[in-house]
C-alpha cells in the first residue's frame, strides 16, 4: 500500500486531497502547522502530523516520523493579494519562505529515500497565476512562477531516477482560506491610489465567470500522482483549463 504526505492539510487543497486519498485505500499523512485531529475520517491509515515547511528541524522531524514515503505533495502556501507598492519586502520574503524555499526544502528532504529506490513522485501545487499575468498578484505569482521552473527543470533529473515530478495549477477558488493565512489584510495592501485600478478587479473576483473546487485540485493531484505519460503540467478547475488552453498549455 502506497504512501502519500501532503502539506498544508488543515483546509483547502491539502485536505481535500488528504480525504480524496484516503478514500482510495491510501495510507496518508496530513500534516499541519498546527494539527487538528478531527477534521479528517478516522482511519487506521491516517496519520497526523505537525509541520512547518519554514522549519529545517520541523521538516527533519517530519520526515523521520513520516518513515517511506511514495509520494509527496507540496500543497501548503500563503497567499496574498494587493499592490506590489504596498507589500513591504519582509512580507514578500515571508511569502517566499513558504512558497517556495519551503517547497524546495520539502522536496530536498524525500529525495534521498526516493533515489534510492528509483521511484516515486513529488507533486508541486502552484497556481493558476502562472498561466496568465494577472494584476494585484505580482509577488504571490513570483513565489510561484520560481516553482513552476523549478519543477520543469527538476523533472529532468530526478527523472534519470524514475521519480516522478509534476505540477499541479489550481484556479480561483472561493471557497478556500486563500489569503486568512496571511499576517496581512488586503485592505492594508491597496493604498488610495490604487483604488480606482482595483475597484473592478475586485468586482470581476466577486462574480467570477468560471471558478474551481477543492475537489478539482484533488483530482488533478490524483491523476498527475498516477500520470505516467510524462505530462508535466495539470491544471484543476474549469477556469485554469480555459487558461491553459488560452495559452496552448494543453
Amino acid at each position: 500500500m502506497q504512501t502519500i504526505l501532503i502539506t498544508g492539510c488543515s483546509s483547502g487543497y491539502g485536505l481535500e486531497t488528504a480525504r480524496h486519498f484516503l478514500a482510495n485505500g491510501w495510507n496518508v499523512i496530513a500534516t499541519m502547522r498546527t494539527p487538528r485531529e478531527n477534521i479528517l475520517p478516522r482511519s487506521s491509515k491516517l496519520r497526523i502530523l505537525q509541520l512547518d515547511v519554514t522549519s529545517g528541524e520541523s521538516i527533519a522531524a517530519a520526515i523521520a516520523a513520516a518513515g517511506p514515503i511514495d509520494v509527496l505533495v507540496n500543497n501548503a502556501g500563503i497567499g496574498v493579494v494587493g499592490a506590489f507598492e504596498a507589500t513591504t519586502m519582509s512580507h514578500v520574503r515571508r511569502i517566499f519562505d513558504t512558497n517556495t524555499f519551503g517547497l524546495m526544502a520539502m522536496t530536498q528532504a524525500v529525495i534521498p529515500q526516493m533515489r534510492e529506490r528509483r521511484s516515486g513522485a513529488i507533486i508541486n501545487v502552484t497556481s493558476s497565476v502562472t498561466l496568465a499575468d494577472m494584476p494585484l498578484a505580482a509577488a504571490y505569482k513570483a513565489s510561484k512562477q520560481a516553482i513552476e521552473g523549478f519543477t520543469g527543470s527538476l523533472a529532468h533529473e530526478l527523472g534519470y531516477f524514475e521519480i516522478r515530478t509534476k505540477l499541479v495549477e489550481p484556479g480561483y477558488a472561493p471557497t478556500t482560506r486563500f489569503a486568512e493565512n496571511s499576517s496581512v489584510r488586503i485592505e492594508d495592501l491597496i493604498p488610495p491610489a490604487y483604488a480606482d485600478f482595483a475597484a473592478p478587479i475586485f468586482s470581476a473576483f466577486a462574480k467570477p465567470a468560471l471558478t474551481t473546487k477543492e475537489t478539482d485540485v484533488a483530482e488533478a493531484i490524483w491523476a498527475a500522482v498516477n500520470d505516467s505519460s510524462g505530462q508535466l503540467r495539470f491544471p484543476a478547475g474549469p477556469d485554469a483549463v480555459e487558461l491553459a488552453r488560452a495559452g496552448g498549455i494543453i
